[in-house]
């Protein structure tokens, strides 16, 4: 949606209220929060017992805070729910973690620790798992263009499973694990034709795109995989989109992909079927995600029923959440710098209130029109609610961080700002647009708070340009 046609205030967004329902903006929607997010009674903003005030005064702002305690209750949660709802169809479950949501060495060994395997799509997430000492069988590999150097390198550590995506890929593959004389496991990746009811570019599984095979391509593919004594077929791989609530599109899509699934079983084993991830957050009070464990059978009892029907064993099954894994864990401080009130019809008036980071920080609110929630951190105000936009500092009408928000009306230059849900997509996304560093990544838990991804300074970005070492060296 273009700024022209947005909405002025969106429908679902309300004058937030206290109990007794007198207008309230200061307070925290369990559903976007860390379960650690609370506040002291001054009214300052914890998270994972740690004074958000103290975050800014040891590491500043922007700063992107990710609760250990959350993220591993989230791993752990989703682990059980797909295991038990596949167990009791008598099969197997695998959830993987997928990597491109949020990877640095830290959270791999989190989400590692909790059972999980890791999905990677780049030869760089490939290589930071490993780093962070991640079994290199417990690991797949995605990516519609995997370079030759990254097929190498996986086939060379042992990698768990490739996931084909195109034909040219397959001969690739080929020529290596024939050159190696190696044995490599792989998934073919499919599209199942269903559209998940997300943003376009979020959605993945419809025909025109990118990614996968079309369904009735997929028996010649499979069958050229099964020509090649070095490659050992696993089972099919599809991902319908991501930030989906409900299970009614992996539904539709377990039937197509079943129905394929039950066809190659004629010309030999399909252990593994793979059904992606893309389970959805909320991101806003309204925002109502389905239960992982809610979901989790919804999809097993879908797929469970396609067999039947077709009289075949439920297959061990795999999973591939990010978001839903690190999303919610994730908070981003920001300090206030200045206040503007622009009138923007007859009833109307917005604050915009600016923030020191933006979309460097942030880009989904760019890239998908994503909503967000704000709340101050540094205090609580008895001001009544003003419809405010969170915008960024960067030279760009769209730099918005929060479309629409409630904040106390008194918001004011040197607040500390807090926006929660950001763990997944925001430091992954993060650029230097504006030649602005990239912040770094502390991680919480039980009063304790440590830097786990350096932040980057402006000396950094220019030991990059080599204009400034020649320079520098032309002086001497």
């Amino acid at each position: 949606m273009t700024a022209s046609h947005r909405p002025l205030v969106p429908t679902w967004l309300a004058v937030p209220q206290s109990a007794d329902g007198s207008p309230d903006a200061n307070g925290l929607a369990p559903v976007v929060w860390p379960a650690s997010a609370a506040r002291d009674d001054e009214g300052e903003l914890y998270i994972g017992g740690v004074a958000t005030s103290e975050l800014r005064e040891r590491f500043g702002t922007p700063l992107y805070v990710l609760d250990e305690a959350e993220v591993r209750a989230h791993a752990a949660r989703t682990r059980d729910a797909f295991r038990a709802a596949v167990a009791r169809r008598g099969a197997k479950a695998r959830v993987y973690y997928a990597g491109k949501a949020f990877l640095s060495t830290e959270v791999v060994r989190w989400v590692t620790d909790e059972g999980l395997a890791v999905d990677v799509c780049s030869g760089g997430e490939f290589e930071v798992a490993l780093a962070a000492g991640a079994d290199p069988f417990h690991m797949g590999f995605h990516g519609n263009n995997k370079s030759v150097a990254e097929l190498e390198r996986a086939v060379e550590v042992g990698i768990g499973s490739i996931v084909i995506d195109s034909l040219i890929e397959l001969e690739r593959l080929a020529a290596i694990v024939e050159r190696r004389g190696a044995v490599q496991p792989v998934l073919l990746r499919v599209r199942s034709g269903v559209h998940a009811e997300t943003h376009d570019f979020l959605a993945t599984a419809h025909e025109d795109q990118k990614f996968g095979l079309s369904l009735v391509d997929a028996p010649d593919a499979v069958a050229r995989i099964r020509e090649i004594p070095g490659l050992v077929f696993m089972g099919l791989h599809c991902h319908i989109g991501s930030q989906i609530f409900g299970s009614s599109g992996f539904t539709e899509s377990a039937s197509r992909l079943v129905e394929v699934h039950a066809a190659l079983l004629e010309g030999g084993d399909v252990p593994v079927l793979n059904l992606g991830g893309g389970f959805g957050i909320a991101y806003t009070s309204v925002d109502d995600p389905e239960p992982i464990e809610q979901l989790a059978d919804g999809i097993v009892d879908a797929v469970a029923r396609e067999c039947e029907v077709r009289g075949i064993p439920v297959p061990n099954l795999a999973f591939e959440p990010g978001r839903a894994i690190v999303g919610q864990a994730g908070v981003t401080l920001y300090e206030v710098g200045t206040v503007k009130p622009v009138v923007v019809s007859d009833d109307v008036t917005r604050l915009y209130v600016s923030v020191d980071g933006g979309m460097s920080d942030n880009a989904r609110p760019a890239l998908y029109g994503a909503q967000y929630s704000a709340r101050l951190a540094s205090r609580t105000s008895d001001a009544a609610p003003a419809l405010v936009r969170v915008v960024g500092r960067h030279c760009e009408s769209g730099d918005i961080v929060v479309d629409a928000e409630y904040l106390p009306g008194d918001v004011a230059p040197g607040d500390l700002l807090a926006v929660p849900a950001t763990g997944a997509y925001c430091f992954s996304l993060a650029s230097n647009y504006n030649y602005t560093p990239r912040p770094p990544v502390v991680a919480v838990r039980g009063g304790e708070a440590r830097v786990i991804v350096r932040g980057e300074t402006v000396a950094d970005l220019l030991a990059r340009d080599l204009g400034v070492v020649a320079a520098t060296e032309g002086e001497k």
